[in-house]
């Protein structure tokens, strides 16, 4: 196996890793994950005029939005990737490297939860319940600070999966190709997979393929948490009592398995009921209430995020070389 395409390989997992964590997501630079909101919007709105107000139709339109977004993504992707290296290999590196980049979300995760400790401290409540609203998807007009403190821990926890773990595990599979078509999986799941009347049948198709491509990397994600814990001296045996007993705690495949960790590593009770487009939805209750939520928890999510991220790293550069001595490349 060439050295030099090993290193034309890996190198876009570890320079998009460490962009990802020196610039973040500066709202001036175009990201890709804001043009797959437009046309996920672009695709709902053609596909709500061809498809008539009838649950077994909506059920067929959105699972033609899931089928066909990804997919889009991917290729586009693979393209660009194959035009630049008919050009220079170099060139299609460093593509792929920018692609890498901005399919990771650590930095931009820890620092917008963090900014909801910042205006709870400078600006109280309100700007608080603000802040958070902008990374949860629950209600957050009536949470107290406990409630929003709560909401950002476990905003933390679930996208240490979704932003971080998953993403580096599909680049460690086939590179950034296969990372855009998880991303659009997500971000499908995050704008049309809600079980309220307008999407409760079109966004089944989303939830359940984002559901699936979740399974494994949600369960790879909790378990670096665990190990996480350890390096970083919270809780470890916590983090893996709570991870087994609770890490099935929601309904969906990838549950509550992030959650579970990080609940058990800093001692704390997320989840819970919590209201979501004004109405109130049931939820267990994840890990033990050892001691009350504070501020100083958020940054300590942060962090575990941060170690599992570092320690998914070189899993992923690994699983990308032993795919292409797999394959024979």
């Amino acid at each position: 196996m060439p050295i030099e395409r090993v290193l034309y390989a890996v190198l876009p997992i570890i320079i998009g890793f460490a962009l990802d964590q020196i610039l973040g997501d500066p709202q001036w630079m175009p990201h890709p994950v804001r043009l797959m909101g437009k046309v996920i919007a672009g695709f709902e709105g053609a596909l709500r005029r061809l498809f008539p107000e009838e649950p077994r139709a909506l059920r067929a339109a959105g699972y033609l939005l899931a089928g066909t977004v990804p997919l889009l993504f991917a290729a586009g992707s693979a393209v660009l990737i194959y035009l630049c290296g008919r050009v220079s290999t170099a060139l299609a590196c460093a593509v792929e490297c920018i692609m890498c980049y901005q399919l990771l979300a650590l930095k931009d995760l820890r620092e917008e939860s963090l900014a909801v400790v910042t205006a709870l401290e400078r600006e109280g409540i309100e700007a608080a319940r603000t802040a958070v609203g902008r990374i949860v998807g629950r209600d957050t007009a009536a949470l107290d600070e406990e409630g929003v403190l709560r909401a950002a821990v476990e905003t933390v926890a679930e996208n240490s999966s979704d932003g971080v773990i998953a993403p580096l595990f599909y680049m460690g599979m086939l590179g950034a190709p296969l990372a855009f078509f998880y991303k659009a999986v997500n971000t499908l799941d995050s704008m049309v997979a809600y079980k309220n009347e307008r999407y409760l049948h079109f966004g089944r198709g989303a939830a359940k393929l984002d559901d699936a491509v979740n399974v494994l990397p949600s369960r790879l994600a909790a378990l670096l948490l665990v190990a996480a814990a350890k390096l970083l001296g919270a809780d470890a045996a916590g983090a893996w009592r709570i991870f087994r007993r609770d890490r099935f705690a929601h309904a969906s495949p990838k549950s509550a398995q992030t959650e579970a960790a990080v609940a058990g590593a800093l001692g704390l009770r997320l989840a819970g009921g919590a209201s979501y487009f004004g109405k109130w939805m049931e939820k267990p209750y994840i890990g033990d209430e050892t001691r009350p939520i504070v501020r100083e928890d958020v940054a300590r999510s942060g962090k575990l995020a941060a170690c599992a991220g570092a320690l998914m790293l070189p899993l992923a550069v690994g699983m990308r070389i032993f795919v292409l001595w797999a394959v024979g490349i």
